[in-house]
């Protein structure tokens, strides 16, 4: 029967979207902008048949994620910016353990306490480790509604297939504004776990440890050397992204989540049809070279961000020098409007 898509507000769509592909447990602790997904758990989780609790601290959350997780369960925690900070040290243990599980952060102004309002000044915690040693998160980014289901859906399957965190990257945009969603029931693909520490069973099968302690050196850099080939084989396989006028446009903006919204208004709005969008999906792994190609013969590159720039270090690292690539930001909780983005490009356009 077809499903008819529902109004729903961000965060309350991505908490439905969670319980309908099989999470059962949610950890988490309060902080806006993400208030309303621990919220919608705290009834949802147990009517499912799930398990909700609102942690001490996030740094209890994280670590109820762990054990969670080390028992095959179906995990997610979400929070925002300091909070994800909190997180850091026990999303480094739960990838060090390959271990499963499904992190969210509505973004929201820092550095420090910083303001409530949407911000993009995260992407590098998110994709450069965020905590400590060789570890990487998939790191999805949606820029409207259906997309942030999808991808949060996809995140679970992802992170079974590879035993890693995967990280969904939002903002207070995206957490808070309102569309209408479509839903749907995924039950949870067949995936081996014999590697959980479920206890019950432990007479019938080797006993199974949970753990991110290695003392031999030798033994710990084969840990890290086979996690290595996991990442690149998800950089082989995973990269998402989408475009808008990439082919046809002369100048090539490049955005994600909330900032790419906006650009598609300049993209639709330009009289002269020369402006492009290119909007990755996954910001790890980062899609260098389908940008590299999109960019070939362009007049220049144009990365926007609510941020002071961080993803304009990998869009230069994709682009090289097929085209100058240039910056344009707003920080502190600042949206860049469309009529500033394109007053921008036009004020480039003239020094080209």
């Amino acid at each position: 029967m077809k499903q008819e898509p529902v109004f729903m507000k961000g965060n309350e769509a991505i908490a439905e979207a969670a319980v309908r592909c099989g999470c059962r447990f949610f950890f988490g602790y309060p902080i806006t902008p993400q208030n309303e997904i621990p919220e919608y758990m705290s009834w949802r989780m147990p009517e499912a048949g799930g398990t909700f609790i609102q942690a001490e601290s996030e740094v209890a959350a994280i670590n109820m994620v762990y054990g969670a997780a080390g028992a095959g369960g179906r995990v997610m925690t979400s929070s925002s910016s300091p909070g994800i900070s909190l997180k850091q040290e026990g999303i480094s243990y739960i990838a060090g353990a390959d271990l499963p599980c499904v992190v969210v952060n509505m973004m929201r102004a820092g550095p420090g306490l910083g303001g409530i309002q949407p911000s993009q000044s995260d992407y590098f915690q998110a994709t450069k480790g965020g905590g400590h040693g060789d570890y990487h998160c998939i790191v999805y980014a949606p820029s409207t509604l259906q997309e942030a289901v999808d991808l949060i859906q996809l995140a679970f399957d992802k992170a079974d297939e590879y035993r890693t965190p995967v990280m969904l990257l939002g903002d207070g945009l995206i957490g808070q504004m309102m569309e209408p969603v479509t839903i749907p029931d995924k039950t949870p693909a067949p995936v081996d776990k014999s590697w959980a520490a479920t206890g019950w069973d432990h007479k019938s099968r080797p006993r199974a440890v949970i753990n991110s302690l290695s003392l031999e050196p030798a033994e710990l850099e084969q840990w890290n050397i086979r996690r290595q080939e996991k990442y690149r084989q998800i950089c082989d396989r995973e990269v998402k992204y989408s475009t808008q006028n990439a082919e046809d446009c002369d100048i090539l903006t490049v955005a994600y989540g909330s900032v790419a919204r906006i650009l598609r208004t300049v993209v639709d709005d330009d009289p002269t049809g020369g402006i492009g969008l290119f909007c990755p999906l996954t910001l790890w792994p980062f899609p260098e070279k389908e940008l590299a190609e999109a960019a070939k013969g362009k007049k220049a590159v144009v990365c926007v961000e609510m941020s002071a720039g961080q993803m304009v270090e990998d869009v230069r690292l994709a682009v090289g020098n097929a085209a100058p690539v240039h910056f344009y930001g707003r920080m502190g909780g600042m949206v860049p409007t469309a009529e500033e983005i394109y007053a921008h490009i036009q004020s480039l356009r003239e020094g080209l």
